[in-house]
Parts: structure tokens; sequence; C-alpha cells
């Protein structure tokens, strides 16, 4: 798959095609953003586990589950955390949704979507509503200690409804 280069603070934008891959969930399970063609998914890209701003864009996440399913949506973190790091952040804050390990090749999918800040070895803090086509139907950046919510997500997600 070709994938365009990408500035140092440029995430992918709105129209391009979403980059495929395939991490793991848990230790012995992966999933492909392809498996989920054919309906949109709300791409989470953070820092870290266990940060202060991390936890708290996460519980918004959390809460906002049945208001994202009822657009047939599926949420996903991605993190280079570790899949043991994300099994027991979950469990910890009773996540409902998939956290998935961009560990190994450190940042290799945040890469692919200019959501990896190299320089401090993290992801950015970067949202992707990705649509049932499998192209980028609304992205943003926000500042690394600034919690975006999840407004823009719905929002996005309410647009995709309505086309």
């Amino acid at each position: 798959m070709s994938v365009k280069t990408i500035a140092h603070d440029d995430i992918l934008s709105v129209g391009a095609e979403a980059p495929d891959f395939t991490l793991n969930a848990t230790p012995d399970q992966t999933l492909s953003l392809h498996e989920f063609r054919g309906k949109p998914v709300v791409l989470v890209f953070y820092p870290a586990d266990w940060s202060e701003v991390c936890s708290d864009e996460l519980a918004i996440f959390n809460q906002a589950i049945p208001l994202i399913s009822e657009t047939g949506a599926t949420t996903l973190g991605i993190s280079v955390d570790s899949v043991w790091c994300h099994k027991a952040f979950i469990a910890a804050r009773n996540l409902g949704f998939d956290l998935l390990s961009d560990f190994h090749p450190k940042g290799a999918v945040s890469t692919m979507y200019g959501a990896y800040d190299a320089e401090h070895g993290y992801c950015k803090r970067a949202l992707f509503v990705v649509d049932a086509q499998g192209r980028i139907a609304w992205s943003y950046l926000s500042p690394v200690a600034i919690n975006p919510g999840v407004d823009g997500v719905l929002d996005a997600l309410e647009s995709l409804k309505k086309s």
C-alpha cells in the first residue's frame, strides 16, 4: 500500500485512504482495520495508558460508547504501550472498547497516520473517523496536554449518517 509522505505536524486529512493495519488487542488476538470495512471506525491515538489526560480522554470515549455504537461505528484506541499494559488499563478503567498496541515496530501504524511523535517516542493525541469505504471522513490533532473530548467525533459520525 502506498502512503503519502506526511510532514512532522500533519495527520492524514479528510479524503485520504485510511492505511490498513493489524495490531494486537490482546497477547494472542489481533485486529485489522479491514475487518471493519462496511461500517465507520473511530481511531483514538493517544500518548500513554495511565497518564492523567489520556485516562480522562479514554473515560469520555468509554462513556460515549452507546452514542458511538448508535451510528454503527466501532471505537479503537491506539498507543505504543504493550498489550500487557493495555490489558491492565482496560481492567482498571473498565473500558468497553479495544486498545491496540502499536508497540513493535514501535509507532509503525501511528507513523502511517501522521500520529507518531518520534522525538518523544509516543503517539500524538489524534482522532480519526474512518468511513465505511475506508477513507478518512474526519481527523483532528490535539495538543498532547489537551483532552479533545468526543464532540467532534460525534458530529463527524452524525454527518456520515446523513450522507
